[in-house]
C-alpha cells in the first residue's frame, strides 16, 4: 500500500484504471460529475448503467467506462444529507468501502475518487472529509497488494484543502 494522493483537478481526466463516480441510485447522469463523466465516456456508459437496477445508497457498481482513459467507471451511491441523523455517516463511508470492494473484485489496480455526496447531495464538506479518508485507507489495508494506487481527484479549492487537511 503506498501514501494516498490528494491531487487537485477531476476525476475525469484522471489516471486511473478505474474511476469513481458521484451515482444516484438510478445511475443517471443529470447533473454535476455525473454528467461531466457521462459526456466525456460516450453511450456505451449509459447503455451499461440502463442494463443495472437500483443501487442502493452505500454501496457501488461497475460499468464499462466507455472513451474515458480508465477501464472502469465505479458508480458510488453516497447519501443525501439530511442533517446527520438518518446513518449518513455510515452510508458515506459504505460507499468508499464497497468501491473498492468493487475495485479489487475487477482487477481495477489504481482508482481515482472525487468528493462523494458533497456536491448536490449536500454533505458538508468538513464532516464528510475525514470519513472519506478514513474509510478509503481502511479499505485500502483490507485489499493490500490487490490496489497499488489511490488518490482524490478534487475539483475545486475548498475540497483539496479539505481532504489535505483530512489526509495530514
Amino acid at each position: 500500500m503506498s501514501e494516498l494522493e490528494i491531487l487537485r483537478g477531476s476525476v475525469v481526466d484522471a489516471d486511473a484504471e478505474a474511476i469513481v463516480n458521484a451515482a444516484n441510485s438510478h445511475l443517471a447522469h443529470a447533473g454535476g460529475l455525473a454528467r461531466a463523466i457521462a459526456q466525456a465516456a460516450g453511450p456505451e456508459l449509459q447503455r451499461a448503467c440502463d442494463a443495472i437496477a437500483e443501487v442502493p445508497t452505500g454501496t457501488a457498481v461497475a460499468t464499462t467506462a466507455g472513451r474515458l482513459r480508465a477501464r472502469w467507471v465505479i458508480h458510488a451511491v453516497g447519501p443525501i444529507w439530511s442533517g446527520g441523523d438518518a446513518g449518513e455517516p455510515e452510508l458515506l463511508a459504505g460507499a468508499y468501502r464497497s468501491a473498492i470492494e468493487v475495485a479489487a473484485q475487477i482487477g481495477a489496480r489504481s482508482i481515482a475518487f472525487p468528493s462523494l455526496s458533497t456536491g448536490i447531495f449536500g454533505y458538508p464538506l468538513e464532516l464528510a472529509a475525514p470519513i472519506a479518508v478514513a474509510s478509503v485507507r481502511t479499505a485500502w489495508a483490507q485489499h493490500a497488494g490487490r490496489i497499488d494506487a489511490i488518490a482524490f481527484h478534487l475539483f475545486t479549492e475548498r475540497e483539496y484543502e479539505a481532504f489535505s487537511a483530512a489526509a495530514a
